[in-house]
């Protein structure tokens, strides 16, 4: 199957708002192929609308919370957060602070239990921390869990943060998916994508761990217990 085959096989949604944030030094160009499919597929997304992501300055803190608030408030309803790589930082401290106004958030490729020393932008991750009331010392960061059904998509193969660091604690309304491919590659990855759309497309109240397709059960691979347990077996159809 093809790239394009395996996007154009993903569940289709029901128009609700996604604001996708971009990654370290990235901005809404960088999210633009995903958010069109997101579009395709029948879904509201957002681009943070805040230039290049240039780590927890103030002003991005502050236009942040201002956003999710425009949007919760523009929709009546709340708002589903993927977050790619230190997007995905933003997205679970967002969550973890406003669980009232996100309904989920997906991340892609973010490091969520990292020591301060494993990645050359750990510094940001911790200084984020400190501005949201998550200082939690020089050498540690942890932002697991958060009180929202949560996906964290994961690759062996990143390259950029450790791979391992990129999952949670699986538990009732939180699961991680390893996908295989890079971390720069994870905005447009089919079967990342795929896994975006599939989750985007659960209805209110309802919510159930990832379980590709059969046929695309070569895609998603998971070799530790940890995946395992947060992926149900794969569907027949």
């Amino acid at each position: 199957m093809t790239a394009g085959g395996i996007v154009a096989t993903a569940p289709r949604g029901h128009g609700n708002p996604v604001l996708v944030l971009p990654g370290f030094t990235a901005g809404d160009t960088s999210t633009a192929p995903l958010r069109a499919t997101l579009r395709l597929l029948g879904h509201r997304p957002h681009g943070w609308s805040i230039g290049s992501n240039v780590g927890p300055a103030d002003h991005v803190v502050a236009r942040l919370r201002n956003l999710v608030t425009e949007l919760y408030v523009t929709h009546g309803r709340p708002i589903d957060i993927v977050g790619w790589s230190l997007g995905g930082i933003f997205a679970r401290i967002i969550a973890a602070n406003q669980p009232h106004r996100v309904r989920q958030v997906i991340t892609l490729g973010s490091p969520i239990h990292m020591g301060t020393h494993q990645s050359n932008v750990s510094h940001l991750f911790r200084r984020l921390g400190q501005l949201w009331g998550y200082d939690q010392g020089p050498r540690q960061i942890d932002l697991d869990p958060i009180p929202v059904p949560s996906t964290a998509v994961w690759t062996r193969t990143d390259g950029v943060v450790p791979g391992l660091a990129c999952r949670q604690t699986p538990g009732p309304t939180a699961e991680n998916v390893e996908v295989r491919g890079s971390h720069c590659g994870l905005g447009v990855n089919p079967t990342a994508i795929w896994v975006v759309a599939d989750r985007l497309a659960q209805p209110d109240g309802v919510w159930e761990p990832f379980s590709p397709p059969s046929r695309l059960a070569w895609a998603y691979p998971h070799h530790d217990e940890d995946s395992a347990a947060a992926v149900a077996p794969g569907r027949s159809d």
